[in-house]
């Protein structure tokens, strides 16, 4: 007998033959609800012992929840067919389910969030109980018809499994913890933080934002500078796909990679600056900020830029106060110095290489975001801040990070030289240059509201509170310098013309270690009110990140919804690629848009990633007139896909024999409308006029 029709055998040997009304009842109720039975069991538990049952549960949901990711991953994998699908004259007690049958996510959950309780239990026979319970949950899903024996025997052994290597990464932290507590904590948090983003990447309900797949697209076409950025996303997206492939994952990878790598270089700040605590405090604070949280998840040319700027921060003062007296790990030969700007301690090979560092990051960011140009400005003001300081400005350090930062950003200088400058007439257009000095008052009030907005308001206030506050001494003027000119900078611009939401993005970093080193270090000592605030301001920020993530829990409209830019792609890409395989089986197709971004979506989404163009009708310039169009392809099909339920324009419409115009619908899972597509199916290309580029 082979192992399949064993399989088959015992499924109905428990499916049909042990079939009693006991069984019935309890049965379904077990694979419903089976937390109601674990829910005694942990009561007592906690009556014994709630500390040591606390840390158990904790270990014990964090296996279940990565036992359920791997669980679904194996699922997809294996596609086996359940039972209540396959077999006839299965006898089903509840609904079959979607999903594919090998392993059992309730085998694997069961035994994933019980082993902990029997291995961390010692010898206490109470331990059994909770396996029993598990295995209860295992029968049940054969004894109902959704599963086969082999999908429970399966996911029991998986669940086993990873919880036992649970277990051990808790001990072994344990052991880490008690000889450096802070980085331990630190690291965990970020194992746990970065596991779920990379859950949330494969399984999460966004679409890659049209910025992302626009960023892509550079990838494809790798080049020293592109049309209105550097070339550091660009190249950041081709190491993650080339890993990974031309998905979602092998984009957004790098920002999980990115935000951790922030966290961690931002303690070794906070550490510098103040002492461990505030670092650590630093680190975990600007992971659940809702600006800073997104580019965790969304891999935008902030991801690295917040990096490369908390990289900076951290070499700047490295620079300036190289070593400190207390510092027990300083070399011996610097220990004598005095704390500062010791006058003997700039000619020290040391010095001058962290001001080469420093050189070599700000050149990095500078070809991530051209607002890394800021750091410029808030180093001087701090280099001017104190006559101590100010003697800096006489030394070689300063002005050997700014030449080789001029170098490291030099491709891009050297590719808008062979372009025209393009990239500086696009900077002068976002900067509204064109219009000149102008208020625009409620442009100032939407900055001011979208600040909070971002930050959450009492974290925003506090924040400014904690700088103003400890603006006195070295470090805290450090993070004075660090904030006040660019919310100022972005503030005054603001009553010229808009100013968008993240752009005083960089300024916020140095106002997390100072509302972690004023605040949150402080939180035992403060007084009640005090307590509540900062209490308030950290949970505010967890509960706005964690809703953020799923969106649709809050059921707003999708007018007001953010994340609604990033949903529907997915479903217009599948349209298109319907409509691009009927049509290539006549003649040559291609696709264009009149926007980058649905020119980009659609690069992405289309099955097989063709080419697309985009064409130039009343916008400004974008980085795919830089690229061949398509006035070459004659006698080619073609699909052109607009926002909204629009008219052709009549050049296009000129330009080919016959157009038909079908509206696409796009809808969010709850079937609510997204937004209109118009697709325009175009035969027979004749060729057509090429617009002067006018806007930048």
């Amino acid at each position: 007998m082979s192992l399949p029709e064993l399989d088959k055998l015992l499924f109905f040997f428990v499916n049909q033959d042990l079939r009693n009304s006991f069984f019935d009842t309890v049965m379904p109720f077990l694979t419903r609800r089976a937390y109601f039975v674990f829910l005694p069991f942990l009561a007592w538990l906690f009556i014994k012992d709630w500390k040591k049952t606390l840390t158990i549960l904790a270990i014990s949901f964090a296996s279940l929840l990565l036992a359920d990711w791997i669980a679904n991953t194996f699922k997809l994998y294996f596609q086996r067919i359940r039972p209540c699908k396959e077999l006839e004259g299965v006898r089903l007690l509840v609904g079959c389910g979607k999903a594919f049958s090998m392993p059992s996510n309730h085998a694997v959950n069961a035994f994933a969030f019980a082993t902990p309780f029997f291995l961390m239990l010692n010898k206490e026979k109470v331990r059994y109980i909770v396996l029993a319970i598990a295995a209860l949950v295992c029968f049940s899903r054969v004894y109902v018809g959704v599963h086969y024996p082999s999908d429970v025997v399966a996911g029991a052994l998986l669940g086993v499994l990873l919880a036992i290597s649970a277990v051990k990464v808790h001990g072994r932290a344990s052991v880490h913890y008690k000889e450096n507590p802070f980085p331990t904590v630190l690291y965990v948090f970020l194992a746990a933080v970065g596991l779920f983003r990379i859950y949330y990447i494969l399984n999460g309900p966004l679409d890659l934002s049209p910025d992302e797949a626009h960023y892509w697209e550079w990838s494809r076409r790798p080049d020293l500078s592109y049309y209105s950025k550097g070339p550091m996303i660009a190249y950041l997206i081709y190491l993650g796909t080339s890993l990974f492939g031309d998905n979602v994952f092998g984009i957004r990878i790098m920002a999980a990679v990115f935000s951790a790598l922030s966290s961690i270089f931002l303690y070794f700040l906070g550490r510098r600056l103040y002492d461990e605590q505030t670092g650590l405090y630093s680190a975990i604070l600007i992971q659940i900020i809702p600006l800073f949280s997104v580019f965790g998840v969304v891999f935008t040319i902030d991801s690295p830029f917040i990096f490369f700027w908390i990289l900076s921060m951290f070499l700047f003062y490295k620079a300036v106060n190289f070593e400190s007296i207390n510092d027990t790990t300083a070399p011996a030969s610097e220990k004598g110095a005095k704390r500062g700007f010791a006058g003997n301690i700039w000619s020290n090979e040391l010095s001058i290489g962290a001001w080469l560092l420093l050189g070599v990051s700000i050149g990095l960011g500078l070809l991530t975001k051209y607002t890394m140009a800021l750091f410029y400005v808030c180093s001087f003001f701090y280099l001017l801040s104190s006559k101590e300081s100010r003697r800096l400005l006489m030394t070689k350090g300063p002005y050997i990070a700014l030449f080789i930062s001029f170098v490291v950003f030099s491709p891009v200088i050297i590719w808008n030289a062979g372009h025209d400058w393009v990239t500086f007439r696009h900077t002068a257009g976002q900067a509204h240059i064109a219009e000149g000095l102008q208020l625009i008052p409620g442009s100032f009030l939407e900055f001011l509201a979208s600040q909070a907005g971002v930050i959450t308001p009492l974290l925003f206030v506090l924040m400014a509170i904690s700088v103003w506050r400890l603006r006195k001494n070295r470090e805290g003027r450090l993070l004075f310098c660090f904030l006040v000119p660019i919310f100022v900078f972005f503030l005054l611009k603001s009553i010229q013309a808009r100013v968008q939401a993240n752009w005083a993005l960089p300024g916020y970093i140095a106002g997390v270690v100072a509302f972690a080193a004023l605040y949150i270090k402080g939180f035992p000592s403060a007084g009640n009110v005090k307590k509540i605030l900062i209490a308030a301001s950290v949970l505010l920020s967890l509960v706005v990140t964690s809703v953020a993530h799923y969106p649709s829990t809050l059921g707003l409209p999708v007018n007001l919804d953010p994340s609604a830019r990033l949903d529907g792609w997915r479903e217009l890409g599948e349209e298109v690629s319907v409509i691009y395989g009927q049509m290539s089986l006549k003649r040559p197709v291609f696709i264009f848009s009149d926007r980058y971004q649905v020119s980009s979506e659609l690069a992405f989404y289309v099955k097989g990633h063709p080419v697309t163009y985009c064409i130039n009708i009343t916008r400004r310039m974008n980085q795919y007139d830089l690229w061949p169009g398509f006035n070459d392809l004659l006698h080619y099909d073609a699909i052109f896909v607009r926002s909204g339920n629009s008219r052709l324009p009549e050049d296009i419409a000129s330009a080919f024999r016959q157009v038909e115009k079908k509206v696409f619908t796009a809808y969010t899972k709850r079937h609510v409308k997204i937004r209109d597509y118009t697709i325009f199916m175009c035969y027979d290309f004749k060729g057509m006029k090429e617009r002067k580029q006018e806007r930048f």
